[in-house]
């Protein structure tokens, strides 16, 4: 040990440029760094999820759409309205990746020529706007309200909220800068249209992709300089020295550029989860620079020259730093094993970056320390009898003199909070991954209030043979079925598929909106509605070119992904009891699957976490009353936080399923330097009491101020308006917290019960 100490001071000049040229160096790759904001970042290449998915897209399209949305309170049926809407209709059939537009002006009205009573028309419901008197107007209107295919769909129910979709064409979902492009020339539409006076809302899968992009490079600038500047106020508070917060700050700084350079070169993009790295590194790096520096101090302060304080200082803290850098890092890489392509790579990333903050603190912190021999004014007093003395022995006899309450106090508040845990549930929607006054989620909320439900389930059905879809039995059980869904589940709010075609060209010919018993008649009308269609209007997105597929779309309520998981296993069941199948796609389907990847990752990542910390402490303190004594304080924070969750209506979400494994690694922290200072003072011969007040003077304080800064790092997302990083961000500060009260006040009190003789049954097993 010493003469690696030696060395650092030997070669200090060298580590304190080298570090420094080579982060500039790797800084220069950032501007090549790209962020993918994509739905399928979500999940891997291999995933069955995401290539079930890009079938359906091959066969009938995409599923995903850009949508206008505005209303009029006098009502859409008006000359204005209706310009704005053919506007918009026509330039979104000029837009780049826009397969297919409908709007109210395009509709494709189907009916029987005033002319020819034999005759069916099929034309745009609404063609020439100035044309129309105001009785055309209101008889447009009566029409409309009176056609199922568009009233609550395209058109609200009181005729004053109405959307435009444009819906995109398969390659948008593959292309990168593709909803980008979109968002672009929509952009540019709505403020063409301003001088129209409406408000304009906006949704759809390009909204979604650049609202995750926007809202990530959002977070990452704003909330990595306020956390700096949060961590460099709250450490000059500490150290009120500027050397100190140069140096923590320095450490960050140069491990988060050096790891995201390195993201860079290797290819990966960036997305919500991995942006915030910076503030991770930030809150990582800190917590080693501060102990050291901590340490420091207290050897200046007790009369230490330079070198001498910082031999003593490597001495004190290379053990615990090094093992609470790993300790991190197996809790970050524990994120690796999870089937959610965004949270594997920021696990992976930042336990690299745990690895990366030991190396450049051990090395850096003290070579700039033997550079700068800060001036510290020592103490006159011994290090036990100042007022961090004093306040060390009454905490000692605190613990000592309260150890059965504080036991049982926090059993039975671990038992009452537990009970939340029977409230929890996850949830991945992706809408509520925003906050409510994001405009994607307001305009869902419209949607959702005046038209019809925003999500969908794309809902493929077999028939099990070639031009099937036009069997009469087929068609009915179709009909059926989406009457019987929509009776179960009123979040079911409709459905749509050639079954309604057919149904308003029975009603049209034979004035009965059912499904004809007719096969044949039902080949005809499609057929008709085909050839009658204008271009990009077709009905081959509705079915697969051999007519044995067919495709209907349900739009649904935002709900929790249990429920979603309740009806689609529901329309499994219901069709396993046809002759025919079915299988449900599109985006909703597949965000409400990750709920179980949710789980997956929540249970998986914090029992990886324990079996590895669990090994690491046997191997430090070679004695199995150890290992519970190290995992109780440290798995509590979890499950109260989790367990508060649960009586305040807090979902899990991607966030939360994140912060278990983190909080867990980051939380031991506490626990080892609280272990090993105590395990150092009972091994020079210090009584229970003694080794207490020990600990705190050489660590309690400095784990006050970590966590202090670790908290305020990580309760700056609540401000984040994306919510995932907004609930990570508020249960990792407060289960942090939590931790230090356990660490504090339960770990002693246990300590007292194993190993409160005078002396240590501890030491005394380890050197058996």
């Amino acid at each position: 040990m010493k003469k690696f100490i030696d060395l650092i001071i030997k070669f200090r000049w060298l580590i304190v440029t080298l570090i420094p040229l080579i982060t500039l160096v790797l800084a220069y790759q950032l501007k090549y760094a790209q962020f993918d904001g994509s739905y399928r970042i979500w999940f891997g290449k291999d995933s069955k999820t995401l290539q079930q998915y890009d079938s359906f897209k091959n066969t009938f399209g995409n599923d995903d759409s850009i949508i206008i949305v505005f209303r009029d309170e006098n009502g859409i049926f008006n000359k204005k309205a209706l310009h704005v809407i053919e506007r918009l209709t026509q330039k979104l059939w000029q837009t780049k990746y826009i397969a297919r537009v409908d709007s109210l002006t395009n509709y494709q009205y189907v009916h029987k020529n005033p002319q020819d009573a034999d005759d069916i028309l099929i034309d745009d419901f609404i063609d020439d706007i100035d044309a129309l008197h105001v009785k055309d107007l209101h008889k447009k209107k009566n029409i409309a309200l009176h056609e199922d295919l568009i009233v609550n769909r395209i058109i609200s129910k009181d005729a004053k909220t109405t959307m435009i979709v444009g819906r995109l064409t398969p390659k948008a979902g593959k292309t990168i800068g593709a909803s980008k492009h979109i968002m672009k020339d929509v952009n540019k539409y709505i403020q063409e249209e301003k001088k129209s006076g409406y408000k304009f809302y906006l949704a759809g899968g390009p909204v979604v992709n650049t609202t995750f992009s926007s809202l990530g490079q959002y977070d990452v600038k704003t909330f990595t300089p306020l956390v700096l500047l949060i961590a460099m106020l709250l450490l000059w508070l500490i150290f009120r020295k500027f050397s100190g917060v140069f140096l923590t700050i320095a450490v960050v700084v140069f491990t988060f550029t050096i790891v995201l350079a390195l993201q860079t070169i290797f290819a990966y993009k960036f997305n919500n989860f991995t942006t915030n790295m910076p503030v991770f590194i930030i809150a990582i790096g800190i917590a080693d620079a501060m102990h050291l520096f901590w340490i420091y101090l207290l050897g200046r302060k007790s009369g230490l020259d330079n070198y001498a304080a910082i031999h003593d200082t490597l001495q004190k803290n290379l053990l615990p730093t090094f093992l609470t850098s790993l300790t991190t890092a197996v809790g970050f890489a524990s994120l690796g094993i999870s089937d959610i392509v965004p949270i594997k790579t920021f696990g992976i990333a930042t336990a690299n970056a745990a690895i990366l903050a030991f190396i450049i603190t051990i090395l850096f912190v003290p070579a700039a320390l033997a550079i700068l021999n800060i001036k510290v004014k020592v103490s006159t007093k011994k290090a036990s009898q100042g007022t961090l003395g004093n306040f060390s022995k009454k905490y000692a006899s605190f613990i000592i003199k309260h150890d059965n309450t504080i036991i049982i106090v926090t059993l039975l508040l671990f038992v009452f909070i537990a009970f939340g845990l029977t409230n929890l549930k996850v949830d991945s929607n992706a809408v509520r991954y925003f906050r409510e006054d994001v405009p994607f989620r307001q305009t869902v909320a419209m949607i959702e209030k005046n038209l019809t439900g925003p999500m969908s389930y794309e809902i493929v059905i077999d028939s099990k043979k070639t031009d099937g879809i036009k069997n009469a039995n087929f068609m009915q059980t179709v009909d059926k079925f989406s009457q019987e869904f929509k009776a179960k589940f009123p979040d079911a709010r409709h459905t749509s598929s050639l079954v309604d075609v057919v149904k308003k060209f029975n009603e049209v010919m034979n004035a009965n909106k059912n499904i004809p018993n007719n096969s044949n008649l039902i080949a005809q009308y499609l057929l008709l509605y085909s050839l009658s269609s204008p271009q990009g209007m077709e009905i081959n997105d509705k079915m697969d070119v051999n007519e044995r597929l067919l495709r209907l779309t349900a739009s649904m309520n935002v709900v929790d992904t249990s429920k979603d998981l309740q009806m689609i296993q529901w329309i499994q069941n219901w069709w396993k009891n046809t002759p025919y199948s079915a299988q449900i796609n599109g985006q909703t389907q597949m965000f409400a699957h990750m709920q179980a990847d949710v789980t997956k990752t929540l249970i998986e990542s914090i029992l990886l976490a324990i079996v590895v910390t669990s090994f690491l402490m046997f191997f430090i303190f070679r004695n199995f009353k150890m290992i519970p004594l190290f995992l109780i304080p440290n798995i509590l924070p979890i499950i109260l936080v989790i367990g508060v969750m649960g009586w305040l209506g807090i979902n899990i979400d991607l966030g939360v399923a994140i912060s278990g494994a983190i909080i867990l690694g980051i939380a031991i922290d506490d626990t080892i330097h609280f272990l090993i200072k105590y395990k150092e003072a009972r091994k020079k011969g210090c009584n229970f009491e003694e080794a207490l007040s020990y600990v705190m003077q050489y660590a309690g304080l400095a784990m006050m101020l970590t966590t202090l800064v670790l908290s305020s790092s990580f309760i700056v997302f609540r401000l984040s308006q994306f919510m995932l990083n907004a609930n990570f961000g508020l249960i990792t500060a407060i289960a942090l917290l939590i931790a230090l009260v356990v660490d504090l006040l339960l770990l002693p009190a246990l300590l007292k019960k194993i190993d409160g003789r005078k002396k240590s049954i501890l030491i005394e097993k380890e050197h058996i």
